[in-house]
């Protein structure tokens, strides 16, 4: 039984996955936009917008823990400076996912991630 064991595995090792989720919401707040799985954009998402909520609180503990989550420092600047001021009136609901259909090798459903406006 799978009970109280929540969170997506993907197939991966836990410090395999910890180093994909770092990874992909680094490149997320880089660019506002990444392409990537189904399962992969929904095991990040809350993941990115907790950081994004983290930006909003703006202190220095914000920021240690922020950069203890996220690969670049130059990210966690962006994060804090362009990113959080962004959705400073809004309460939540940081990122949007739009489907692409299936990706031609495999047929895994594939997402557009990005960040809302």
């Amino acid at each position: 039984m799978r009970h109280r064991k929540a969170g997506y595995r993907l197939g991966r090792s836990s410090g395999h996955r910890r180093a994909l989720y770092k990874n992909l919401i680094t490149e997320l707040f880089r660019h506002e936009r990444i392409k990537t799985t189904e399962a992969k954009a929904k095991a990040i998402r809350g993941k990115a917008e907790k950081l994004i909520t983290l930006g909003k609180r703006g202190d220095l503990h914000a920021r240690r823990l922020a950069a203890a989550r996220l690969n670049d420092p130059a990210i966690v600047k962006k994060l804090f400076d362009e990113l959080a001021p962004r959705y400073e009136d809004r309460a939540g609901g940081y990122t949007r996912l739009f489907k692409l259909g299936r990706r031609q090798g495999d047929g895994a459903p594939m997402v557009l991630l990005e960040l809302v406006e």
